[in-house]
């Protein structure tokens, strides 16, 4: 009997072993396979980034469903929270209500989204025109001012006349050279240009309104994406995992509705703010400095100056003493928004100190151009929290603390991994006494 529990524990062991060895024997495979598969992968990465890019385009529609959707998505939940107020009183049929709020609430979002963008071109398109037209017509007056002041400097000096007629000749050659050989090719590429820029055009029209299409579906059944997707995310992972992986989505969510929608808003403001003011200074292009300042806005840290250089040289061309105005003005408009306006709205949404918001803008923008500019902020915000957790939580199972002023040049930690506060002046003088 004993024996046979010996052979029987025996086979076990070997059984036990044999599973080890062979895992172990599949887990090299793995790694040799995976690492095979990387590196033709990037012998043929050519081939692969220009297969994702066009998987990118193709489902281009979609991307733009879900941005439309996550942007009209406050508004709906607006609306509809006053329509089930309403229909609640007197409707008893919990379903009819909720998809007749829902579907109201689409509707008023889609037509305030509408609203908003007709307003702009109505306002934007005719100023932009009236504004190109003034600039044709005070063009070459502005610049006949220019050469009669060189003329009048270089009437007085030797030197300064010769080294302007030398500029004024090569200029000239320059001309001369770039419309002999440069002019036609150029022609031929602007003309392939245009046709090309029309067909991305109306491709882009058209990607829009599928997207819109795609927000409304996406808007009306919400609840059952959402619910798909944690159903989803609790069977690929263990509960623990999960939870945290929602966790860090509900989190995630916060931080970009909240700096997003925040800066819309904070940018409409300071748009109507700056047309207030430039009409009040009797600005020339009111409208359209107003509109440039506004959008580019959006831009964290760097948008008011970007929208503040374009618009100070439309005002300078048209009076040089108003674009020194609107220099002041856009500066104590930038320190309303910045300490105030911007605060007030946005609050601390990102939790990014001033130097890892500069950082994200300039990552962002670098690797992804203004649209990374504008959605590095809370991406970055996003892994940041991320971290934060991650180091928080190793630093709690250590039972370290996890402020950041605990680590100064006074506090000690001891090689047992135990911390060890600076001592007070008070309990230096106790210790003295004894």
């Amino acid at each position: 009997m004993e024996d046979f529990s010996r052979e029987t524990a025996s086979e076990e062991t070997g059984g036990l072993k044999l599973k080890e060895h062979f895992r172990k024997g599949m887990t090299a495979f793995l790694v040799i396979a995976a690492s095979i598969v990387f590196y033709f992968a990037l012998l043929r990465f050519d081939y692969i980034s220009a297969f994702f890019l066009r998987v990118l385009n193709i489902v281009k529609p979609i991307i733009y469903g879900l941005v439309f959707a996550y942007l009209l998505n406050p508004i709906v939940k607006l609306v509809e929270k006053y329509v089930k107020k309403i229909f609640g009183r007197r409707m008893e049929q919990e379903k009819w209500v909720r998809g007749a709020s829902r579907s109201i609430g689409i509707l008023a979002a889609l037509l305030f989204a509408a609203a908003v963008i007709a307003a702009l071109f109505q306002m934007l398109i005719p100023e932009l025109i009236k504004s190109i037209r003034d600039l044709v017509m005070a063009l070459p007056g502005q610049i006949q001012n220019v050469i009669d002041y060189l003329t009048k400097l270089q009437e007085g000096d030797e030197a300064f006349r010769n080294i302007l007629e030398n500029i004024l000749i090569k200029g000239r050659e320059t001309f001369e050279t770039w419309v002999e050989t440069d002019l036609l090719r150029q022609t031929n590429a602007l003309m392939t240009g245009l046709t090309t820029g029309v067909i991305s055009v109306v491709n882009g029209v058209m990607d829009i309104l599928i997207g819109l299409i795609v927000s409304v579906y996406v808007l009306y059944s919400k609840e059952m994406f959402l619910g798909q997707s944690r159903k989803l995310i609790y069977a690929l992972m263990p509960p623990k995992r999960a939870n945290q992986t929602l966790h860090i989505a509900k989190k995630s969510n916060e931080i970009f509705g909240g700096f997003l929608i925040g800066k819309l808003i904070d940018s409409a403001i300071i748009g109507v703010l700056c047309f207030i003011g430039v009409s009040i200074l009797k600005m020339p292009y009111a409208l359209l400095v107003s509109v440039i300042v506004g959008v580019t806005n959006v831009i964290p840290f760097f948008g008011p100056y970007i929208g503040a250089i374009p618009s100070t040289i439309l005002i300078l061309l048209a009076d040089p003493v108003k674009g020194i105005y609107f220099i002041i003005f856009i500066l104590l408009l930038q320190q309303l928004d910045g300490n105030i306006i911007g605060p007030r709205i946005l609050g601390d949404s990102t939790g990014l100190s001033a130097f890892w918001v500069v950082f994200a803008i300039l990552l962002g923008g670098g690797l992804f151009g203004v649209v990374g500019m504008i959605v590095g902020v809370p991406t970055f915000a996003v892994l940041y929290y991320i971290g934060k957790t991650f180091i928080y939580q190793k630093l709690e199972h250590k039972k370290l603390p996890t402020d950041t002023e605990s680590y100064d040049e006074k506090n000690k930690i001891d090689d047992a991994g135990n911390f060890l506060p600076a001592k007070s002046e008070k309990d230096k003088t106790e210790e003295k006494e004894k």
